[in-house]
């Protein structure tokens, strides 16, 4: 009896040990993980959230996020919204992806004063939004691997079997245009 009474106060001793410790619950100025930073940038509006914060200088109302990413996601101007959609926004923004951002230290979100601000750790979020730009589609380069490809196997078979008909150049000249546009024009799959 004694032996696992024993145990028991160790255990005791150890959990009270660990949740006294110096280090407070929730530090923003920590580094986040990996997984926290693409949890809250795997979601549009958050990113939305990132991108008109930095446009308005790092300092933003709850009220003018709503307007302004409902207007993206709307098509509309943020002065054409009717109620119900500004409202679907700012509930979703303020039940859901503000807390989730500030936790996570991307923003500095102040529910009683409906403030929004760039949080401490937010570079480290628009690290990876500038990569996402930078990156680009790999379109072009399937595009362009393609009709290499054609054209090659189409030499080999016209040197073979002599000429065949307009159709399969037709067909590798409208798939190099498609590689081109998107190569000059930068076309990203990530919008």
């Amino acid at each position: 009896m004694s032996v696992s009474r024993t145990d028991t106060e160790l255990r005791t001793e150890r959990t009270d040990a660990e949740t006294t410790t110096d280090a407070p619950a929730s530090d923003q100025s920590a580094e986040p993980s990996l997984d926290v930073i693409f949890d809250v940038l795997r979601n549009r509006r958050r990113r939305l959230v990132l991108k008109a914060i930095e446009e308005r200088d790092g300092s933003t109302t709850l009220s003018d996020l709503a307007e302004h990413i409902g207007g993206i996601e709307n098509g509309k101007d943020p002065d054409a919204l009717n109620a119900q959609e500004r409202k679907r926004v700012y509930v979703g923004l303020y039940q859901c992806h503000l807390p989730k951002m500030h936790d996570a230290g991307a923003i500095e979100f102040d529910k009683d004063r409906g403030t929004v601000e760039r949080g401490e750790i937010a570079d480290r979020y628009h690290e990876f939004l500038e990569r996402e730009v930078a990156v680009g589609s790999r379109w072009p380069m399937y595009y362009g691997a393609l009709a290499a490809g054609s054209f090659g196997v189409y030499l080999v078979v016209a040197a073979l079997a002599g000429p065949t008909p307009v159709v399969p150049l037709a067909s590798l000249a409208l798939i190099g245009t498609l590689s081109a546009y998107h190569w000059v024009n930068g076309d990203s799959d990530d919008e």
